[in-house]
């Protein structure tokens, strides 16, 4: 059976994404299985910090971060307290660690070598997706149902800014190339471009062919976002240089989590239908490697330098576990 990259021209100057492969071509095997502490319910966001080697995972339904060094394999620790956190990010620069608790309607800080909290910041109506810009040192967050994307000061843990979008936060990611902040957002279906200098909406990017753009990920080297519209199973593919939409790509049914890994220019978009869609980037097209079913598979995490992925499941046999897979060949 042959799978394809379906893709649609969103202006005259849009180029097609195009490729075919067998359902039965492995892209990735099965590394480990570890298990994770915890019910057998629900992960949201994840974030990976190359300066430690840990993996932080928003155990969301059981109110819970876990903290997963990577190197040896293991949970080093779990931490209670994060009333249905969602969105999860990592500042290494100032030895931080920023969780969405949605259900305080707050951001909770925490020191990433002691694991202890902080302080926390709000109140932010549905706290979701984290940025982190650290010239600035600042925090954006996703406000997904309050319609704007929230300012922390990290200095303080102080909100000190709501930046209206004009629609639904999606995810909000920090592009370390123009130093700007990007912001999915919902029913108008854009990307805000933000300045943390000005904490100010400098570019709005139309994502014809998308609808509610939610995920992101970016490949800094191309300066290319990946944005994906939960509402349409597809995969924008935008210049972030000249702030257009290149192609469009279908994916799994609800995209929600995407991971890139820049040294094998390699793309992971996670579904909350279960679908994992794999594609290779050549020179800002992406080509469909595989596409292939794990359930609970919604979030996904990559490390760029062993090119592990990362995947928590919520419930395989009655437990949640972090199932590991790496590249073939």
């Amino acid at each position: 059976m042959k799978l394809h990259c379906v893709c649609l021209f969103v202006l005259l100057s849009t180029s097609f994404c195009w490729a075919q492969t067998s359902q039965s071509e492995k892209v990735l095997t099965k590394v480990a299985d570890i298990p994770m502490p915890g019910p057998a319910v629900r992960f949201d966001y994840q974030t990976f910090d190359p300066s430690s080697g840990r993996l932080y995972i928003a155990h969301m339904n059981a109110d819970q971060l876990v903290v997963f060094d990577t190197s040896k394999r293991q949970v080093v620790a779990n931490l209670d307290g994060f009333n249905r956190v969602h969105g999860v990010t990592a500042a290494p620069e100032i030895h931080r660690l920023y969780a969405s608790a949605t259900g305080n309607h707050q951001v909770i800080a925490v020191d990433t070598q002691s694991l202890k909290t902080l302080g926390t910041a709000g109140p932010i109506n549905y706290p979701d997706g984290l940025a982190y810009a650290p010239k600035q040192n600042e925090v954006f967050v996703s406000d997904e149902h309050g319609g704007v994307d929230a300012v922390i000061d990290a200095a303080n843990n102080k909100l000190i800014a709501n930046i209206p979008l004009g629609g639904g936060a999606g995810n909000t990611v920090y592009d370390t190339v123009s130093g700007h902040i990007l912001v999915a957002v919902h029913g108008v279906n854009l990307l805000a471009v933000i300045d943390p200098a000005t904490n100010k909406i400098v570019s709005r990017v139309p994502l014809d062919g998308i609808k509610n753009p939610h995920g992101i990920a970016l490949d800094a080297s191309n300066h290319i976002a990946f944005v994906a519209g939960e509402a349409n199973h597809s995969l924008a593919v935008v210049d972030l240089n000249a702030m257009k939409v290149l192609s469009i790509c279908q994916v799994g049914e609800d995209p929600d989590v995407l991971a890139y890994d820049p040294g094998l220019k390699r793309l992971y978009v996670s579904s909350e239908s279960g679908t994992v869609t794999v594609f290779q980037n050549n020179n800002r097209k992406l080509n469909l490697l595989s596409s292939f079913e794990m359930p609970h598979a919604h979030t996904v995490s990559v490390d760029p330098k062993t090119h592990f992925v990362y995947f928590p499941l919520e419930n395989i046999d009655g437990h949640p576990i972090l199932r590991i897979m790496q590249p073939v060949n």
